[in-house]
């Protein structure tokens, strides 16, 4: 039999709250989870693991509408050009911001060698003839 996740397992083993679960749930974000015969939800690995990528479009800035048409597209077969394009468009996106990322990186690093150099200078004192 194949293992299930209580909702606190779920969210524990995904990193997103109870509230989150229930939110990506109602929005179509994450595919209706099946339910034991006592009404609650149970979670398949297969759940855990559409929620580990949906955890890492979001941590990578994919605005949730994006994740909801993500959502939308995955729960239709002929849709596959459809999430490539999607997820493309986002790849890139995050590329961007890598290169952003890399600029201020570098704005960063000319701060602080030039702050370690007047720190140097200041611990060498005055220079004497």
């Amino acid at each position: 039999m194949a293992s299930t996740f209580t909702p606190a397992q779920a969210a524990a083993r995904s990193g997103f709250s109870l509230d989150t679960l229930r939110y990506y749930e109602r929005e179509g974000i994450l595919p209706p989870v099946s339910r034991t015969a006592g009404g609650q939800r149970a979670y398949s690995e297969a759940d855990l693991g559409t929620l580990g990528f949906l955890k890492c479009l979001r941590e990578t800035g994919m605005p949730i509408e994006r994740l909801r048409r993500y959502g939308e597209l995955c729960r239709d077969d002929s849709t596959l050009a459809q999430r490539i394009a999607l997820l493309e468009e986002h790849a890139t996106a995050v590329e961007r911001r890598i290169e952003e990322l890399r600029v201020q990186r570098a704005r960063l690093d000319e701060k602080l060698e030039w702050y370690r150099a007047e720190l140097d200078r200041d611990r060498r004192g005055p220079v004497r003839d």
